[in-house]
């Protein structure tokens, strides 16, 4: 038989990727429903000509396999260069470019660096190209790729890739950077970022993102996060968790001691009564961002280690490790579990990781190889960093002023697939910063959940909490007030005005109402928050009745929407409600069509932050 050249020509065009990388997912246990859901949506966006969006999802809930997933599925409908912008750690990006390697894409995924040698031509191929948001790093890249096109997904977008300087017609070196990578939103790039807290990015008008086209990644089914950490009601008393409230003077060695013993009891009694094989676990410390501060809690943990290696000196720890392993897990275990640890003591790594090249620390602390791992840090381990097998995390890291919301929500890095052991799980916190926090993801639920209705968000912030960093808020667009929030739209049938008129209680006919319309119309989330904030009981929320839109002039009649706020002073009805901060109103339109308004006029120094960009 002839050789035939034209055999072998364009093998390359492969269009199964997705379809393979879903398989692999699927193959491996995981929940592929998000997965789909979210690069399906980034797909319709892309091809309906949107050219900047973000995707957002909650922390540390599979963003990374879904980015690979996105990163086939490109592939597959012929893109040729897809860069993935990782956040200046070096730790961070191996990580990253290991997970994207591991999972059989072609093609291979690079680190830039691999291709700045001439012998590397750029052409007409495909690559997968990894770079840290470093200025040196996307320089380099720029002159390398800067004039093909390409699709940028913007790992931890809000962080380094906004422009901190917006109000001072002044551009910060990485936003600078990433611009000029994509050279133009729509001319020779587009921008997809990433992200579980995206407010930053809204709010700065980062690289023109669409924000009435922003994408849900849903958490996947084995997923715990805020339902389980911080659950709207917290007076019921039902926590899927273990949460322990340090004093107001935490600021003391014995507190972490503590909260080490209780760690390695936990490991102790799930390897011994739970685990059908041995299993490794870790325990975070974060205390401070000073390195300083990082050693000392270091050499805290090595010394009560290291007693508890001395039979001279040991029997105080050794009592204290059996009493709360007794009061814990009860007598009959107290003795087991505490020879447990004394014949194990040994199998442990500290591991102080406060720098970006911090890389091997990193990967062992994410990955833990010892049998008690204690990963002790700041900044560097509070954004992008999946910890595997968390089973502990001491938290006092606290501010001054007001907690900033999209900072807190990262540092939730016990967010993640826990659902195995999270009944084991431990937070030690002080009882104010939890209630900060709380508030944190109480007010970022509230926004998003006014995103999914396919209508820009609105981000609610108080005296104690801020959404984001000021410098970054473009104040050209982004106006501050006692904004409000609606959902999607429902057909307002008869059956839904008479709950309206009924003259059952206010909450009630809100759970009634969410009954009638579903989650997306009426989210539980929301009934939660108004119960959770009611010091006046019933008499905090007013149900007002339906009313038409047709009267508002500037109104999107079928969307109904309006630029300013549909609620207004009038339609609190003051008199009738004089105790009222939390006000729900229907609005329609001549086809019955309807959405939920909500407007919160509670706590006060509580603002709405909204972008009216056009």
């Amino acid at each position: 038989m002839a050789f035939d050249i034209n055999k072998f020509k364009n093998l390359e065009n492969k269009t199964d990727q997705y379809e393979r990388q879903i398989a692999r997912i699927k193959g491996d246990g995981k929940d592929i429903s998000c997965i789909e859901k979210a690069v399906n949506e980034a797909e319709r966006n892309l091809n309906d000509g949107i050219n900047s969006f973000i995707i957002y999802g909650d922390p540390q809930s599979g963003k990374t396999e879904m980015m690979i997933a996105l990163t086939a599925k490109l592939l597959d409908k012929g893109n040729k260069i897809i860069v993935v912008l990782i956040n200046d750690n070096v730790g961070l990006l191996e990580q990253n470019l290991r997970r994207f390697s591991k999972s059989g894409l072609d093609t291979d995924p690079k680190n830039y660096k691999e291709i700045l040698d001439d012998v590397y031509q750029i052409k007409d191929y495909k690559w997968v190209i990894f770079c840290k948001k470093n200025a040196s790093d996307l320089s380099k890249l720029i002159k390398k790729i800067g004039k093909f096109e390409k699709i940028i997904i913007d790992d931890e977008a809000d962080y380094a890739s906004p422009n901190g300087k917006i109000n001072k017609d002044e551009v910060t070196k990485i936003n600078q950077l990433v611009g000029e990578l994509l050279g133009g939103v729509g001319k020779t790039g587009r921008y997809i970022g990433v992200t579980s807290t995206p407010a930053r990015l809204d709010l700065n008008n980062t690289f023109e993102n669409a924000n009435n086209k922003w994408v849900y990644f849903p958490s996947h089914k084995f997923y715990t996060g805020q339902d389980d950490f911080f659950p709207a009601n917290l007076n019921n008393g039902n926590l899927k968790y273990q949460l322990e409230f340090l004093p107001e003077q935490y600021d003391l060695p014995q507190y972490i001691r503590e909260a080490l013993f209780r760690f390695m009891i936990n490991v102790a009694h799930l390897n011994l009564f739970e685990n059908s094989e041995e299993k490794y676990y870790s325990m975070i410390i974060h205390t401070s961002g000073k390195t300083s501060d990082q050693f000392r809690d270091h050499d805290d943990v090595v010394s009560a280690i290291d007693i508890l290696k001395d039979e001279n000196r040991f029997e105080k720890y050794v009592k204290r490790i059996h009493e709360i392993a007794s009061s814990k897990y009860g007598d009959n275990k107290a003795d087991n579990i505490t020879e447990y640890i004394l014949q194990n003591k040994n199998r442990n790594a500290i591991l102080v990781i406060n720098h970006k090249k911090d890389k091997e620390n990193l990967e062992k602390a994410s990955d833990p190889k010892s049998l008690f791992t204690i990963a002790i840090g700041g900044n560097i381990i509070s954004r992008g960093v999946t910890f595997d097998n968390l089973l502990s995390m001491y938290f006092t890291r606290t501010v001054k002023t007001k907690l900033q919301q999209d900072t807190y929500i990262q540092r939730a890095r016990m967010f993640g697939s826990r659902g195995q052991y999270l009944k084991y799980f431990e937070l030690t916190i002080p009882e104010q910063l939890y209630k900060d926090w709380h508030r944190c993801f109480v007010f970022h639920r509230l926004a998003l959940d006014s995103v999914k209705s396919g209508n820009p968000p609105v981000w609610p912030e108080d005296r104690r909490t801020r959404v984001a960093a000021r410098a970054s808020i473009d104040k050209t667009t982004v106006q501050m007030d006692s904004g409000e929030m609606s959902y999607e739209i429902f057909d307002l049938t008869k059956e839904i005005e008479n709950v309206f008129s009924s003259g059952i209680v206010p909450l009630e006919k809100m759970k009634r109402l969410r009954s009638e319309l579903g989650d997306n119309k009426l989210p539980l989330h929301l009934i939660n928050f108004i119960s959770y904030f009611s010091p006046d009981g019933p008499n905090s929320l007013a149900i007002h009745q339906p009313r038409t839109i047709e009267g508002y002039k500037d109104a999107d009649k079928n969307n109904i929407s309006r630029k300013k706020r549909l609620i207004g002073d009038g339609d609190l009805e003051k008199i009738k409600y004089p105790h009222a901060i939390h006000h729900i109103k229907v609005f329609f339109n001549t086809d019955k069509k309807a959405r939920i308004f909500y407007k919160f006029v509670g706590i006060s120094g509580t603002k709405f932050l909204k972008n009216f960009k056009k």
